[in-house]
C-alpha cells in the first residue's frame, strides 16, 4: 500500500491550481455573437457536450468578464471550435475588445451568431440556463444548428499555451 500525496485541508493556492487544471488538455472555442451593430467574442477553454435531448453544450466564463454580459444580450451566439492554425485568432479574442474581430473572417447568421470561417465546427445556440459556480458561471447552450466540415485538426490548450493533436495516421 502506498501513502496518498493527496491531503485535505491543504492551502489550495490559485497558482499551483491554474498549473494543475492546466495538464488536462481541452480544445478551444469561440463564442461570439452580433452585438450593437458589431461582433462580440470571446474564447473558451471550457466547452464540451452535455445532452442530446435535449442537444445542450455548456462553456464556462469568469464571473468578472466585461464581455459575456453584452453577448448574453444575443438572440444567438455562434460556438465556433477553432482549427489548429487558429492560435493568433484565439489570441486576439481572448485580447482588448476592440481588436478581437481585426482579420478575423467571419459569417452572421439571420439570427445574429457569429462563426469564425475555418472552424471545425460550428453551432448556432441560444442559453438555455446559467449556473453560478464559484468565480465562473457555467452556460448552458442549446442548439438549433450545426456543421462540420470534416477536415483540419482541433486547436489544443495546454499548460497555458497552444498546441496540435499528434498526428496518430
Amino acid at each position: 500500500m502506498t501513502v496518498s500525496p493527496l491531503h485535505t485541508n491543504q492551502d489550495l493556492d490559485p497558482a499551483a491550481l491554474r498549473k494543475a487544471f492546466g495538464i488536462f488538455p481541452t480544445g478551444v472555442v469561440a463564442v461570439a455573437a452580433q452585438v450593437d451593430g458589431g461582433p462580440t467574442g470571446l474564447a473558451a477553454s471550457s466547452f464540451t457536450s452535455v445532452s442530446l435531448d435535449p442537444p445542450l453544450v455548456s462553456f464556462s466564463v469568469a464571473a468578472t468578464s466585461k464581455t459575456w454580459p453584452d453577448l448574453r444580450r444575443a438572440s444567438h451566439l455562434g460556438v465556433t471550435v477553432l482549427a489548429d492554425h487558429q492560435g493568433e485568432v484565439c489570441r486576439r479574442l481572448a485580447g482588448p475588445v476592440e481588436h478581437r474581430f481585426d482579420g478575423a473572417a467571419y459569417t452572421v447568421t439571420e439570427d445574429g451568431a457569429v462563426a469564425l470561417d475555418d472552424g471545425l465546427a460550428l453551432f448556432d445556440c441560444t442559453i438555455y440556463r446559467e449556473v453560478e459556480a464559484g468565480d465562473h458561471i457555467i452556460v448552458l447552450l442549446r442548439l438549433h444548428a450545426v456543421a462540420h466540415p470534416d477536415a483540419g485538426s482541433p486547436l489544443i490548450f495546454h499548460r497555458s499555451g497552444f498546441g496540435r493533436l499528434a498526428d496518430t495516421a
